[in-house]
């Protein structure tokens, strides 16, 4: 893709991808003996938390970045960039899910995204933000556990919200199935080192552990 003509030093800022959450993600993943799916490509290209027809899928600015590559883009274009990034992505989760399915288990999805400390000079407080919208029965027991330790500052729907149209992950694959679920953000921060992921890892999982513990959670919403 050329960079999309960005230099390096973009490549490595937030508005590129969730700094850390690949180690988060994986470390929370060997911590609950889950399976993980990540996105391998930067969300400038096409960002796969949103539907394809939105204008937010393929940003031409940034957090005050002009992205060159994404100026003026055609549908044809638009589609190519679905086809081999969006769509791939996509297919595996649901091919997991179908799996699952397949041998009579409910999964539980969890979304692991990390946001940036501070954005459009706003500061960000929250260490974890919890998003969810129809389903509480992950995310609410979550946030009363992280509120019950010690320095750790809680976002309910902070600083994204999981009622926002554009989680569509989530709304794809989970609510729309019925399946538990819960999106969560951790400050970037907070695990842009190996560390870092692993220690707010290991604080994620033991939030989560007793919640996915409780096989009456595994069944669809309203079965």
């Amino acid at each position: 893709m050329n960079q999309l003509g960005l230099a390096d030093w973009v490549l490595e800022r937030h508005v590129a991808w969730d700094i850390g959450s690949d180690k988060l993600a994986q470390f929370l993943a060997d911590e609950l003996d889950a399976q993980a799916v990540l996105a391998g490509f930067s969300r400038l290209i096409v960002d796969p938390n949103r539907k394809p027809e939105d204008a937010s899928a393929f940003v031409e600015i940034s957090d005050g970045i002009a992205i060159p590559g994404n100026i003026g883009l055609n549908e044809q274009q638009k589609a190519l960039r679905v086809q081999s990034f969006f769509k791939p992505y996509h297919d595996k989760i649901t091919s997991r899910l179908k799996r699952f399915e397949a041998s009579g288990i409910v999964p539980a999805m969890i979304a692991v995204h990390t946001c940036s400390p501070v954005f459009d000079r706003i500061v960000r407080p929250w260490h974890i933000g919890i998003m969810w919208d129809k389903d509480p029965r992950i995310p609410v027991p979550l946030m009363q556990r992280f509120e019950q330790m010690d320095g750790i500052c809680i976002g309910d729907n902070e600083p994204y919200s999981g009622r926002h149209p554009n989680d569509f992950t989530i709304d794809f694959h989970a609510e729309s199935a019925g399946l538990p679920h819960v999106g969560i953000e951790v400050r970037q921060d907070l695990v842009k080192d190996e560390e870092g992921a692993r220690k707010w890892a290991s604080i994620l999982a033991a939030g989560l552990g007793e919640i996915l513990s409780d096989k009456g959670l595994y069944r669809t919403l309203g079965s």
